[in-house]
């Protein structure tokens, strides 16, 4: 590994049953670096909940390694080490929030890992500052919203430090509302916060702001690269069932009629300068 990458699978091969023909993932590679915002897209069955499970550890490669800040995910005794660099962050957040009251549910990490009570309760209050929810700290988690319950739980996650935070689909279950205000918070982590963050997700326009995009299909890496580099290649992305950023779709129908239109455009604000320069 790099000094700079925090990530690295190599020849990443998984099968859920030794005995199946087919592999969940078949010879995956990728680098991530710190600080990056990278989006693994890709429609369901692709192999992008698969390959996040590896990322911290959660599930060992069948063939092939994924090292974790120098950590080889495949050793047992390293899997606590592993986890306290990555967290991770799942779908449904009623599945992750574990106490009756917010702050004690984003306590409950710290606490596991037998932190002093002063440091506890400084990171609980630094975790929900950052999530925007510190008003919410002695709500009952049932109160609250989708999206506020999901940055409730990536604010558990915060309160334990990692390096790297990897979200498995966090905005599938929420409306649009709650869509944006996670986004919102997983931009800040990564900008203000320095924490590297990796976003799987099947909505393109969370993608946008990334450094770097991967798309999976049929457990492969089939496209990599910034996310104008990937987007623009909207024959391929349709080929392979999914859908390119609404702008992008609108800067590709507009060239097809004919007018001179960039095809990485991804933005409403890229649009408008195009249009009314």
């Amino acid at each position: 590994m790099s000094m700079n990458e925090i990530i690295k699978a190599s020849g990443l091969v998984y099968k859920y049953d030794t005995e199946e023909e087919v592999a969940a993932l078949d010879n995956v590679n990728l680098s991530i670096n710190k600080g990056e915002f990278v989006v693994i897209i890709g429609h369901n069955g692709s192999g992008k909940s698969t390959l996040a499970k590896h990322l911290n550890a959660l599930l060992r490669p069948t063939g092939g390694t994924v090292i974790i800040k120098g950590m080889d995910t495949r050793d047992p005794n390293l899997t606590w080490e592993i986890r306290q660099t990555a967290g991770m962050v799942f779908q449904n957040p009623d599945n992750q929030l574990v106490a009756t009251v917010v702050e004690e549910d984003v306590a409950f990490g710290p606490e596991n890992l037998g932190m002093p009570p002063e440091v506890i309760r400084e990171r609980v209050d630094e975790a929900l500052r950052i999530v925007n929810m510190s008003e919410y700290s002695s709500f009952a988690p049932h109160l609250l919203s989708g999206g506020q319950k999901q940055r409730v739980a990536i604010a558990g996650i915060i309160a334990m430090r990692p390096e790297c935070i990897i979200l498995d689909e966090p905005t599938a279950m929420l409306d649009p509302v709650g869509r944006k205000e996670v986004m919102d918070t997983i931009k800040k982590l990564n900008k203000t916060e320095r924490i590297t963050i990796i976003h799987i997700t099947h909505f393109m326009e969370e993608a946008v702001d990334a450094d770097r995009v991967y798309v999976m299909e049929s457990g492969k890496v089939v496209l990599q690269g910034k996310p104008k580099e990937v987007f623009k290649q909207v024959e391929r992305i349709k080929q392979l069932g999914l859908d390119v950023p609404q702008i992008t779709e609108l800067a590709y129908r507009l060239n097809k009629e004919g007018f001179d239109i960039p095809p990485d455009i991804l933005t409403v604000e890229e649009m408008v300068d195009v249009l009314c320069p």
